[in-house]
């Protein structure tokens, strides 16, 4: 039944965007593409000849399609789109794998850190996201030999008689297994590596830097030079860090990406490590009067209303987060701070205005279809 469904392709622009086509009696086809034309051509009209691609001209009855300004826009509108009409295998349809974190589980008596890929809502500190496991893994052993927390596996009972590791023996561990230190200086040391996570390491070499000039200061010039090569360790750990990684209470950020409307960009906040909903910022003259964007940004976010959901959707907005930052298809920006107290609202301008000149110069007239479309008939 080549006829039950009427396109005027034509109509349908060339143009990166998502789209959902309905046979009968079955869930929606969901797709993304760099050119919705060309895509929607090929699977919707009947072939000419046999083929082994995938053609839906007999079966489809409605087809709504959904233009795109960016591969990362894309990529979140395909997210939503197959949580929604494909909520048993979503992940597996979009390959869509968490990234890994480092843990420090502060409901064990005796924390340790270690890596995982998944993310709850339990006491503790979660730094991330990696793009491999590899790269986390070298950062914690690095940052690790640092500190004196213990890294064995076991569930501790405090023992004088136990045996120990090679850790304990190097001096890189306080070795609570053997109650050789009380729980409050083992709690005392987690807190160091917990506060290291938190501020990016800033805490350590401030307090390496305080110590190396006190001694230097004292002509202690010996304790001065041990005390400096830390410091160089510490920098040497540091560098294995990702731009991206750090403790996820604390990643705040916004993705600037090109839109399909004209003289406009696309905001993706950043809240804790949540995506939240796209922001359309329009900067078009309004009836002549001077714009200052700097204002109209201090506007947009005093009006947001940030969302935490699921621990399961913040590993997942993590995921496209990272699928799109570390990919060959990367376009537009990422600008990360620390709060929204402290959001650079001038490198935001700036951002936005480069974004929104790449997005000049690649308009093409027929870019100026709206935002969404649906076409279909069905008798």
């Amino acid at each position: 039944m080549a006829d039950r469904l009427s396109l005027d392709f034509d109509a349908i622009p060339n143009v990166p965007g998502v789209f959902l086509i309905w046979p009968r009696g079955g869930p929606p086809h969901i797709g993304k593409t760099s050119v919705l034309r060309r895509r929607l051509l090929r699977l919707l009209r009947p072939p000419e000849k046999q083929s082994r691609l995938l053609n839906l001209a007999g079966v489809a009855e409605r087809v709504e399609y959904h233009p795109t300004g960016s591969p990362f826009e894309s990529a979140v509108a395909l997210y939503r789109l197959a949580r929604r009409y494909r909520a048993e295998d979503y992940r597996k349809f979009l390959k869509l794998r968490p990234p890994p974190f480092l843990k420090v589980n502060l409901a064990n008596p005796y924390p340790r850190c270690y890596i995982t890929r998944r993310l709850g809502r339990d006491r503790a500190v979660y730094f991330g996201p990696f793009t491999s496991r590899a790269a986390a893994e070298r950062f914690e052993n690095a940052f690790l030999d640092l500190f004196q927390m213990r890294r064995c596996q076991e569930e501790l009972d405090p023992n004088p008689g136990h045996p120990g590791c090679v850790y304990g023996e190097m001096s890189m561990c306080l070795r609570p297994c053997q109650a050789a230190v009380t729980h409050e200086q083992y709690r005392g040391e987690v807190g160091r590596v917990v506060e290291f996570l938190s501020t990016k390491g800033e805490s350590l070499l401030k307090q390496l830097e305080s110590e190396r000039d006190r001694a230097s200061a004292g002509l202690e010039f010996e304790q001065a030079a041990r005390v400096h090569k830390k410091l160089e360790k510490a920098a040497e750990a540091l560098k294995l860090n990702e731009e991206l990684a750090c403790d996820l209470d604390h990643l705040y950020g916004i993705v600037v990406q090109r839109s399909v409307e004209p003289d406009s960009v696309e905001l993706w906040f950043l809240y804790q490590g949540y995506l939240q909903a796209r922001r359309r910022f329009t900067f078009a003259v309004e009836e002549g009067q001077p714009l200052s964007l700097d204002h109209k940004l201090r506007e947009l976010v005093a009006g947001l209303e940030f969302k935490r959901r699921s621990s399961r959707e913040r590993a997942e907005h993590l995921a496209l987060l990272v699928r799109w930052h570390s990919s060959s298809w990367k376009q537009g920006e990422l600008l990360l701070f620390e709060g929204l107290d402290r959001l650079p609202y001038r490198k935001l301008v700036r951002a936005i205005s480069r974004v929104a000149a790449q997005n000049r110069d690649a308009k093409s007239p027929h870019e100026t279809q709206g935002p969404s479309s649906r076409l279909g008939s069905s008798p």
